[in-house]
């Protein structure tokens, strides 16, 4: 394994904490559990865009995260 295994991406943004440099629309990361985690914890600007962690030698993509967009219900369960 690489360095850069596993890739954190999106189309937009990404807005986190925990990564360095906010704002950059990838990161690369050497361990799959680390990648996930942090993809999950962090959210796009503008929210409700997708992101992705990619597996970089296969390009699969092992997580999908798209930020919770406010759902309004009008059906009664």
């Amino acid at each position: 394994m690489t360095s850069a295994d596993f890739r954190i991406e999106s189309s937009h943004p990404i807005a986190s904490q925990l990564l360095p440099a906010s704002g950059a629309q990838q990161y690369l990361v050497s361990d799959r559990a680390l990648a996930v985690s942090l993809a999950a914890k962090s959210s796009t600007r503008p929210t409700g865009q997708e992101i992705r962690v990619v597996h970089v030698p296969t390009g699969e993509i092992v997580f999908r995260k798209r930020s919770a967009e406010r759902v309004d219900q009008t059906d009664d369960l």
